[in-house]
């Protein structure tokens, strides 16, 4: 092989001296005169001679992609349909928007592998309701705050939370050990608050549509309520809530005055006026400066 690289490099070695001699352009072949393409020619038919194969040119070949780039080219394709995603969008109020409150919600199936929760049991103590200490019971505040856990790991329920989950078939509820159907129970509860199924007709019927409600008393109202989704703790409550039976009359000083327990505590004030039927109208009451 490196004998045949020397004849080859001799023959082109005379090829040139002979370009040199000639002095006209292009590259003769030997003994005679051509141009470029004759060169060419000569220089084929040589290495073909000697067996020589002519180099090939190497193709280049695509560069594989790093993991690296892939990922940049992702987020970039993410980012620009987030772009097209934050556009500003013309708001047109609907007229759903006028609606201060959610609509009830449809009860929800408690156990659809046809597993039947353990019922929690709970004593009726004047002003409140008591709950035996278990998971069960702890669950009712965990979940859905109700109530609160006090020592021993009992939750204490208000009056209408202990009703309400009575009625729902969760709680079973005693005194004395003679128990309690629901309307044992609100005769039981009128005793100890006259208004009492006034109050239960709004708890029950804001509970119905998803929001959580406890007692303000130190706000000096029946009850606040939380937004929807908003656990007490997470964020303030949105209103407090006064319940009136529709046959009530209100001075204006009354009115006033349940203005400013609104206004002092950063809270919207909802009148919830409650017919005879047990239906309940909301009002909100907000201050208007002239």
């Amino acid at each position: 092989m490196v004998s045949k690289k020397i004849r080859l490099a001799s023959i082109c070695e005379g090829i040139i001296i002979s370009k040199k001699q000639s002095g006209v352009r292009g590259c003769p072949k030997r003994g005679g005169s051509g141009d470029f393409l004759t060169f060419l020619q000569s220089f084929l038919k040589a290495s073909v001679m000697l067996g020589i194969s002519m180099p090939k040119k190497k193709s280049k070949k695509e560069k594989p992609k790093s993991k690296k780039t892939e990922l940049e080219a992702e987020i970039k394709s993410i980012q620009e349909e987030e772009k097209l995603e934050s556009a500003p969008v013309k708001y047109e109020p609907a007229a759903e928007d006028e609606k201060t409150l959610a609509p009830e919600q449809p009860e929800k199936e408690e156990d659809k592998e046809g597993k039947k929760k353990e019922i929690v049991k709970a004593m009726f103590a004047r002003e409140r309701v008591l709950t035996e200490s278990n998971d069960e019971a702890r669950n009712f505040y965990a979940k859905s705050a109700y109530g609160q856990i006090i020592d021993g790991g009992k939750v204490q329920l208000s009056l209408p939370e202990a009703l309400y989950l009575l009625e729902k078939g969760k709680l079973e509820i005693s005194e004395a050990k003679k128990k309690f159907n629901a309307e044992a129970f609100i005769q039981k509860a009128k005793k100890v608050e006259p208004n009492f199924w006034i109050r239960y007709c709004v708890f029950k019927d804001m509970r119905n549509r998803g929001y959580i409600v406890k007692t303000a008393l130190k706000f000096g109202a029946d009850f606040r309520v939380y937004d929807r989704g908003v656990k007490p703790g997470e964020d303030h409550a949105r209103w407090i809530v006064f319940p009136v039976h529709e046959g009530e009359t209100l001075t204006w000083y009354d009115f006033a005055a349940k203005n400013r327990v609104a206004h002092s505590t950063k809270k919207r004030l909802l009148m919830a006026i409650v017919d005879d039927e047990g239906d309940v109208t909301y009002y909100e009451i907000k201050w208007m400066r002239p």
